[in-house]
């Protein structure tokens, strides 16, 4: 191998010199220094380390100016660092992810210090990188540059099992729960990817009433995300601010689905029963209140039930239509909460006076966007419509109010789109039959019905429905 010795090598011209050519390698001794208005160490700037890209593994000498990669997934390893000399360089980093479970040890040289103190330094940070310079004799070692994987995030997304699991959109996946169950995260991600999840629950709907002029039942509460989380989708005018798409922990979330309320069967002074909550995380959506019976012929005072969504109010049964006792509709969003998760029902009719055929009607359930309508002359009530979403991938509209009963002559009320049921129409020959039953998982409200020839029962809530969406990949 030849040897060329110089003092010094200049331009010819201008201020560049050009060692060798393209692909050509200059090996620099360890230890060798360049000056110019300072000392660089190993041809790069003090405190800079060459890293070595062969993982260590096992116990080893580190040498000065080089860092390593250290694996501590099979056990401890301890780092022998070399007699210190002043601006001698190493560094470390945790490989694996492992130092919180099996730790690196620095052992200093002879009587060198680490940090000021003649002992160990145990490295025991998950991901963490180091560099040391050797100072002086007082201090030794000292940390001049430390870091965590964390502060150069790669994307993570959420991972979870629980429910009905399909994937939408090619990135996203829906996890459906028509029963209880549990949305298990095992990843929770990070904000590079995705961490937080979109949702929308309905809880049960509430019962038609089934005493005489029943009004229908309303809606499950309804409550969703804007949509923000997991790819443009199309919302219901409920998923909207001060609403938010939820951050989730990597654990278990419990998931309640809500049951429709039961329609009474000519039980005389009982009434129908309301629809029960969903729930998911910090969401809880109300059952949908129950459709009034008749609050006369027997009696049962108060209007129809609260709830996500009210219940319609009863037409009475030969009362006055300034009778205390007759038409009063239920209250929607109750317990209030930001967007409203429902719409107030309709008031029932109780006609003009007593002893006119065709003059009782119940009102409409309310439904997740729109009031249940009022009783009218001869007509049930409609029930409200429900909010349409397509969170799942195909907009379908979920907790319609229940329609309205009509007595005699006229027409019964329909039920919200949404799922709400039909009312019945009462006293007709063959009997008014059944109020039609709120459809399974949309929170749908029962329709009305009247019990003369009977018996015959308020229409069932239909159940509730959860459903949680957010982005995989």
């Amino acid at each position: 191998m030849s040897e060329v010795k110089v003092n010094k090598i200049s331009p010819r011209s201008g201020t560049e010199v050009t060692l060798g050519d393209s692909g050509d390698t200059f090996t620099i001794p360890s230890g060798a220094t360049i000056n110019n208005q300072g000392t660089a160490t190993n041809f790069g700037a003090t405190g800079s380390a060459s890293w070595v890209t062969t993982v260590k593994t096992t116990d080893f000498t580190a040498v000065a100016g080089e860092g390593y990669f250290v694996n501590t997934t099979s056990g401890e390893i301890d780092v022998a660092l070399p007699a210190g000399t002043a601006g001698a360089v190493i560094a470390v980093k945790d490989y694996a992810k492992t130092f919180d479970t099996n730790n690196c040890i620095l052992v200093p040289n002879g009587s060198d210090k680490i940090g000021g103190l003649a002992s160990n330094s145990t490295l025991t940070t998950e991901g963490t990188a180091v560099t040391l310079v050797f100072v002086d004799s007082t201090q030794g070692w000292l940390v001049t540059d430390s870091g965590l994987q964390t502060d150069a995030p790669t994307p993570a997304f959420i991972t979870a099992t629980g429910g009905t699991i399909t994937t939408v959109c090619t990135n996203f996946k829906v996890h459906t729960f028509t029963g209880p169950g549990t949305f298990t995260v095992s990843c929770a991600g990070n904000a590079c990817g995705s961490n937080t999840v979109d949702y929308l629950v309905v809880a049960g709907g509430g019962a038609g009433g089934g005493q005489y002029i029943g009004g229908g039942g309303g809606a499950g509460g309804y409550r969703e995300s804007p949509g923000t989380a997991s790819g443009c989708y199309s919302v219901s005018p409920r998923g909207v601010a001060p609403a938010v798409a939820l951050p989730v922990t990597a654990t278990g979330y419990p998931i309640t689905v809500g049951a429709g309320g039961t329609g009474n069967n000519n039980s005389g002074a009982t009434d129908s029963t309301s629809g029960a909550n969903s729930v998911f995380s910090t969401i809880t959506s109300a059952g949908g209140g129950f459709g009034k019976q008749d609050q006369t012929n027997p009696p049962t005072s108060g209007a129809a039930g609260p709830g996500g969504s009210g219940g319609g109010g009863n037409g009475g049964s030969g009362g006055s239509n300034t009778d205390p006792q007759a038409q009063q509709k239920g209250s929607g969003n109750t317990p209030p909460v930001s967007p409203a998760q429902g719409s107030d029902g309709g008031d029932g009719y109780n006609g003009p006076a007593s002893g006119n055929p065709g003059q009782y009607s119940g009102g409409g359930g309310g439904g997740a966007t729109a009031v249940g309508a009022n009783g009218a002359f001869q007509c049930g009530g409609n029930g409200g419509a429900g909010g349409t979403s397509s969170i799942n991938g195909t907009p379908t509209a979920r907790a319609g109010g229940g329609g309205g009963n009509n007595y005699c002559t006229g027409t019964q009320g329909s039920g919200g789109a949404g799922g709400g049921g039909n009312g019945a129409r009462g006293n007709t020959p063959g009997g008014a039959g059944n109020g039609g039953a709120g459809t399974v998982n949309t929170g749908g409200g029962g329709g009305g019905t009247d019990s003369r020839p009977g018996p015959n029962a308020g229409g069932a809530g239909g159940s509730g429905i959860v459903i949680i969406r957010y982005r995989f990949q």
